[in-house]
């Protein structure tokens, strides 16, 4: 009987390769195509965050830095979903522009899909500014004179032309700073040149392994809460009450390192059997 069980695990143990990989996209595809979802406990830092937006005034400004790009999209597009879930389930509005090159037209797809739901418009409720050069310059000429940095919109509309813009005229007029951040410049960069100097509240969200550095600055005030990586995401949807990518990345991320752990006990327990039949 022993023999045929360990028979049975060494041809298991020879199986095409393929077969694990289909294994692996099966664990990948159905949390997300059946919408499978998982209770998750909400850290401090999420939760600060969430606060910080909640207690915003109907009506108040909200400056939206998308300084993000594709190659960051399974982490942090989630977050900007739920963010401005958020911000418009508060009617916040909400003022976006990028650092970075392709930040406008991901923040652009969240605007188009969630407006509608929401009957935000274009103009009144928010507004895509688009993306400037210059770094940490254009965080500090926004501070000082948001027009001159952004003359025209995203779409080469003048500043005069959009309703919700002539009660703007700097930073001062926006109660918080809400970043989508990939790297450099982002968060840190918001966070060193804009908080201190210009007492604004900051949070946001970074990719994981960016989330242990942005840590301190939470320690310190400097940031009133951070969402870190899918796992952020997911949290921040569950206490939105919006479930979405986040969420179901992270059960599909959640079987696919069960199926890990299986295979690996399974290679050693093969590997241990063949070692003693060979005694």
């Amino acid at each position: 009987m022993a023999k045929a069980s360990a028979g049975i695990l060494f041809k298991f143990s020879r199986i095409d390769r393929r077969y694990i990989y289909l294994i692996i996209l099966i664990c990948v595809i159905v949390p997300l195509v059946a919408g499978v979802r998982m209770e998750m406990s909400v850290t401090a830092p999420v939760e600060g965050l969430y606060e910080a937006i909640d207690n915003l005034k109907p009506g108040s400004y909200v400056w939206l830095a998308a300084d993000y790009d594709p190659g960051s999209m399974p982490e942090l597009y989630p977050m900007n979903v739920a963010l401005v879930e958020h911000l418009f389930s508060r009617d916040i509005k909400i003022i976006c522009g990028a650092l970075w090159p392709p930040g406008p037209p991901l923040a652009q797809r969240v605007f188009n899909e969630l407006a509608p739901k929401y009957g935000k418009r274009y103009g009144i409720d928010y507004v895509n500014l688009g993306f400037k050069e210059g770094r940490e310059a254009v965080m500090v000429s926004i501070a000082e004179d948001m027009k001159a940095t952004f003359p025209r919109d995203f779409f080469g509309t003048p500043w005069d032309s959009i309703p919700m813009l002539q009660a703007i005229s700097n930073l001062g007029d926006v109660k918080m700073i809400v970043c989508v951040s990939a790297g450099y410049p982002g968060i840190k960069e918001w966070v060193q040149q804009i908080a201190t100097r210009y007492r604004i509240s900051i949070g946001g969200g970074v990719t994981a392994v960016s989330g242990p550095e942005m840590y301190p600055y939470i320690q310190s005030g400097q940031l009133v809460g951070l969402l870190a990586g899918m796992k952020g995401a997911a949290e921040y949807e569950q206490m939105v009450g919006k479930p979405g990518l986040g969420l179901s990345g992270m059960v599909a991320q959640s079987y696919v390192h069960i199926m890990v752990v299986v295979f690996i006990a399974f290679a050693n327990l093969v590997f241990f059997l063949e070692k003693r039949s060979k005694r």
